[in-house]
């Protein structure tokens, strides 16, 4: 087979074919996969729902969305065993600190799971632990209605993760403002606690 000439035209005509099947490859690879991910994450949901809710069969019945009261997002997921209130803070100190709360009728936390971080492992990472039931800044129980939840060395009751007091104020944050999005749905819909149905954000 003849050797193409190295001319512009023929170099842009090369370029622009190896693009388009690398395009192709890349839309047929996100397609095969964009499924799976998006069962991932429903899975990965629903586990953390029936964590924070203490149980094993949680179904979401309403999905509300709305913001903080700095503009972060927040999700209200209403479901037949409960409700979990799903909170950021940006702050932390790795970044962004997401949480899944779930909380009682009376606004006390039954439970939390951190569904993501961006903290240094082995330090800020110990926060899927140290606020736990029994560990040493156990929140369960706690109603952040009563007191909002904050660390000891700002006048709280709460203690901060040994050497991650940055990343455990953004974690109470984050609960706080779970709890606020939680009394603000339920002062709308005292029995479901959640005001409408929503589709979430993509």
């Amino acid at each position: 087979m003849k050797k193409l000439p190295s001319t512009l035209p023929n170099m842009l005509c090369v370029l622009t074919l190896i693009s388009v099947i690398a395009a192709g490859a890349l839309a047929y690879v996100n397609k095969i996969t964009a499924g799976p991910i998006e069962e991932n994450k429903a899975r990965t949901l629903a586990e953390g729902i029936n964590s924070v809710l203490g149980v094993s069969d949680a179904q979401v019945q309403q999905t509300t969305e709305a913001e903080d009261a700095n503009g972060n997002p927040v999700v209200i997921y209403a479901t037949n065993q409960g409700v979990a209130v799903q909170a950021i803070d940006p702050n932390g100190f790795g970044g962004t600190l997401k949480v899944l709360v779930g909380f009682d009728e009376a606004g006390s936390i039954k439970g939390y799971t951190i569904l993501e971080h961006a903290e240094t492992p082995g330090l800020g990472a110990k926060a899927g632990d140290w606020f736990q039931k029994g560990q040493k800044g156990d929140i369960i129980g706690k109603n952040p209605g009563q007191k909002e939840l904050t660390v000891s060395k700002d006048g709280g009751d709460v203690d901060a993760i040994t050497a991650s007091t940055i990343t455990s104020r953004a974690f109470l944050r984050a609960v706080n403002m779970a709890f606020h999005a939680y009394a603000g749905a339920s002062a709308t819909d005292g029995q479901t606690g959640a005001s409408q149905q929503q589709q979430p954000k993509n």
